[in-house]
């Protein structure tokens, strides 16, 4: 990676203080759950964001970037920061801001220099990866300290600044991740089981080169699937509490699971909702399922049995989700010719990236 204290010494005139960073990452199982509060698995990468810093002493942020493709950005830390165009890079560091200014009262800004080699736009967290490291330098320069998975829920909150509706995965796991583990993380409260990767199994992330803008052009469809979503679920419990089917009312998706058996919950749905509600509720019910299946698969060693589960949430994906896309299908395909036990599109779809999964040898 660059060396960013010699290039924050070239931009300021001095070395850094503090280096912040956090991690990308790649969902193994559990693609549009985490917004439905039903459990996700992913990993972190090797791959991250870094931030070289100094604090001022006064409100002033000023931002430089590694890559030229980003120009500097400056704001001042405060409750009610304007944000700048949908898609903007600033958005991103002004999202933790904003979020720990209306929290904490924060005041203090700082110097500094941000690196990433976490390819943006793949669907590999590039974006939680700069608000937890810019999050984590704010917190720091100003003597805030929160408990890890509540700061966790804290950065997943602020990134819904940038007007993309997400869940609570990425930042979760960039920030409580451990070598060698993936994270099943299940919410609403947050909670965190770490499951260790047999060591002869190897996980490949392939781009395929096709942008997606979560915060840009995309971000229309992704914010549309979570209404859908959340569109099946209150008229399935309406159809729940007419028919007497459960004693209270359900307030979340993992509410409603604890009390119909799946296939009755499915059998429920596809009778009262029309085709493209009841695909969307069918994914992310099953992939719920697959989620827990996978935790079990993982723990005893079970590579084939993993796999399948990973194709079949593409297949899921692709079918009653509506986000995969031909490139994606394309790598995936690529990947089981060529001997993997199982593959999928993972964060989110219409591009990115793919994760296949083989013996290791």
């Amino acid at each position: 990676m660059t060396d960013i204290h010699a290039v924050f010494d070239g931009r300021f005139g001095r070395r850094p203080t503090h280096v912040s960073w956090a991690p990308g990452r790649v969902n193994l199982l559990g693609e549009h759950t985490d917004y439905n509060d039903l459990p996700v698995l992913p990993m972190a990468l090797q791959r991250q964001g870094r931030l070289a810093l100094s604090p001022r002493d006064d409100g002033r942020v000023v931002l430089h970037s590694t890559d030229p493709a980003f120009r500097p950005v400056e704001f001042e830390v405060r409750p009610g920061i304007p944000p700048d165009a949908p898609g903007h890079w600033a958005n991103y560091a002004k999202a933790p801001a904003d979020m720990l200014a209306r929290r904490f009262a924060i005041w203090r800004g700082f110097e500094g220099v941000l690196d990433s080699d976490v390819p943006v736009a793949s669907g590999l967290s590039s974006s939680s990866a700069v608000v937890n490291a810019v999050g984590l330098a704010l917190a720091h320069i100003n003597e805030v300290e929160v408990e890890e998975r509540a700061f966790a829920a804290l950065m997943a909150d602020a990134e819904r600044y940038t007007g993309t509706r997400g869940g609570g995965m990425d930042q979760a796991v960039s920030l409580a991740a451990r070598e060698g583990y993936a994270l099943k993380i299940m919410f609403s409260p947050l909670r965190l089981q770490h499951v260790l990767i047999p060591e002869d199994w190897c996980f490949v992330v392939a781009d395929s080169g096709v942008r997606v803008e979560k915060s840009g052009a995309a971000q229309k469809t992704y914010n549309s699937r979570r209404g859908e979503c959340e569109n099946a679920f209150n008229a399935v419990v309406e159809e729940v509490m007419r028919a007497g089917l459960a004693p209270t009312t359900p307030s979340n998706y993992p509410d409603l699971l604890r009390m119909l058996e799946r296939e009755e919950l499915l059998a429920l749905a596809e009778n009262t909702l029309d085709t493209t509600l009841f695909r969307r509720l069918r994914h992310v019910v099953t992939e719920a399922g697959r989620v827990q299946e996978a935790v079990d698969r993982m723990k005893g060693a079970d590579l084939a049995g993993f796999g399948t589960l990973m194709d079949a949430s593409h297949g899921s994906l692709r079918t009653d989700f509506l986000m995969s896309s031909r490139e994606l299908d394309d790598l995936v395909g690529i990947a089981r010719e060529g001997g993997a036990a199982g593959a999928r599109l993972t964060g989110a779809g219409l591009g990115g990236c793919i994760v296949a999964l083989a013996d290791r040898g």
